[in-house]
């Protein structure tokens, strides 16, 4: 797997039947390692490990129903109150992040009304702070800490 714009992390990858799967510690199992998961594990350990994010409020793969179509969320953080704060988008490394991709994380939003949309292909991030009050968002320099949320 390609080298990211992500700190290293001791990942657990193992072949079955001549594919790899890779061990997500959210969902508690080995999921197929493509190019979209390495970037996804890479992320939610640096969300971990480097900004602070509670393990028990993530959550990877987290179906909505949009339009009457169901959709995936590849990661959301919860508040403690239980209600969705931020989604997570990810991309392979060789998917350009383009005005699609942000339309794509933007429809999951018209669900969840997060504060913060994140887009990722594991060399260039993205975050977003949305204001609900007058309409606006506002791209972020980083991915903020957990604390400054």
């Amino acid at each position: 797997m390609l080298p990211l714009n992500l700190p290293h992390y001791s990942h657990k990858v193992i072949t079955k039947t001549g594919k790899n799967y890779i061990f997500d510690d959210l969902r508690k199992k080995y999921v197929a390692l493509t190019p979209e998961e390495w970037v996804r594990q890479h992320f939610i350990h640096f969300l971990l490990e480097q900004k602070g994010y509670p393990k028990g409020l993530l959550a990877n793969e987290v179906q909505i129903c949009l339009n009457g179509t169901k959709k995936r969320c590849d990661t959301v953080l919860y508040g403690r109150n239980l209600n969705a704060r931020m989604i997570v988008e990810y991309k392979a490394p060789s998917v350009e992040i383009t005005q699609a991709v942000f339309d794509q994380i933007t429809r999951y939003n018209i669900v969840l009304k997060v504060e913060y949309l994140i887009v990722s292909n594991g060399l260039r991030h993205y975050c977003c702070k949305v204001n609900y009050m007058d309409g606006t968002y506002a791209f972020l320099p980083d991915i903020p800490p957990y604390d400054m949320l």
